[in-house]
């Protein structure tokens, strides 16, 4: 079956993607989706330690949601080369006493000028700290005074279970400061990047996401970020109850790296991957790239990854979610069978390409 997937893009026309059963995958590894769906704070924490309702949340994090807008380069709006500047939007939350925002990379994609409206109504020019096109993630400095910036508390996302409440504050639509809430509907879903690969460990909300919710806050009921709402799946193009978001142990990793002034470096092993047939369980390799770590290992296509330094890999998510945990330069010892024999190589990981 056919799905179409939408990202939640600000006020622009929404980036339309599709992705069926079977389709070819390319792990942190190299590119694509698995046919899935389709992201230590300093200052003073907005969140308090106690749960409560859905307005005790608003209450708690409103003040540190933001409606971001931002002013395309000529030729990058949904008019494609050549066209006039245009303006898209998000949202997005504060981070820390410094000025930093989280955003989705999508949002701010091709910005010339951005400017970031608290609940207050007061706006503040903003630039680019930095992107990471391969989580949807991105980092902003709004030029605010330090009165102006509550922060809120990253929570740890592998705590959350399915059916636990959340919450969803952000600008669908330009309506800005508006409130959803709903559960959690599933875990550890994939989505596709912006870059074309792929974001493991999603996770999957009913609450209502439209456009302009990108870069917004999942929130628990004590008013910490669980994720970063940046996709939904959708027939209609709104919001039909399915809402994906980069989940906030991702989010810790790569804005703090962005916030340090790095360049964020994933993993890389260079295959396509298809799930295989039948009960077989592992990653089975569909393409190696030429001149990839894969490559120069051996690996070819056909093989089925089954471990990954010893502990075993029952899925093309699972071996991509073990890639994605190790860093370039690491060396890992790959599982796999060849017609029907079993082997073990060392692969050095590389740096995965732009």
């Amino acid at each position: 079956m056919r799905r179409t997937v939408v990202k939640t893009a600000a006020g622009a026309s929404a980036v339309v993607l599709a992705a069926g059963a079977g389709a070819a995958t390319y792990a942190a590894l190299e590119d694509s989706p698995s046919g899935g769906a389709q992201i230590a704070v300093a200052g003073s924490p907005a969140a308090s330690t106690s749960g409560g309702t859905v307005s005790d949340v608003y209450d708690r994090a409103n003040a540190s949601v933001v409606e971001i807008t931002v002013t395309l380069n000529a030729g990058s709006g949904p008019a494609g080369p050549g066209a006039g500047a245009s303006q898209a939007q998000g949202s997005g939350f504060v981070y820390d006493k410094n000025g930093h925002v989280v955003t989705n990379a999508h949002v701010v994609d091709g910005a010339s000028s951005i400017q970031v409206r608290f609940a207050n109504g007061k706006t503040y020019d903003a630039t680019v700290v930095g992107t990471d096109p391969s989580t949807d993630l991105a980092v902003i400095d709004v030029d605010a005074p330090s009165s102006a910036l509550t922060p809120l508390t990253l929570a740890d996302s592998s705590a959350l279970e399915v059916g636990q409440e959340v919450v969803a504050i952000g600008s669908p639509f330009g309506l800005e400061n508006t409130v959803t809430s709903g559960i959690v509907s599933a875990l550890d879903r994939s989505m596709q990047a912006p870059n074309g690969y792929t974001i493991n460990g999603a996770i999957q909300t009913d609450a209502a996401i439209n456009h302009g919710n990108s870069g917004g806050p999942l929130l628990d009921l004590e008013g910490r970020v669980v994720g970063v709402n940046s996709q939904i799946e959708s027939d209609s193009g709104g919001s039909d109850g399915v809402g994906f978001a980069v989940p906030s142990n991702t989010v810790k990793s790569i804005v703090s790296q962005l916030v340090a002034g790095g360049t964020v470096e994933h993993a890389y092993l260079g295959v396509g991957l298809t799930q295989p047939q039948g009960d077989v369980a592992g990653a089975q390799v569909s393409e190696v790239r030429s001149g990839a770590p894969a490559a120069s290992a051996g690996l070819q296509a056909g093989d089925v990854i089954t471990s990954v330094d010893g502990k075993s890999v029952g899925s093309v998510q699972e071996l991509q979610s073990a890639i994605d945990t190790r860093k370039p330069g690491d060396s890992v010892r790959l599982g796999y069978v060849r017609d029907g024999a079993t082997h073990t190589v060392t692969v050095k990981l590389g740096t995965r390409p732009s």
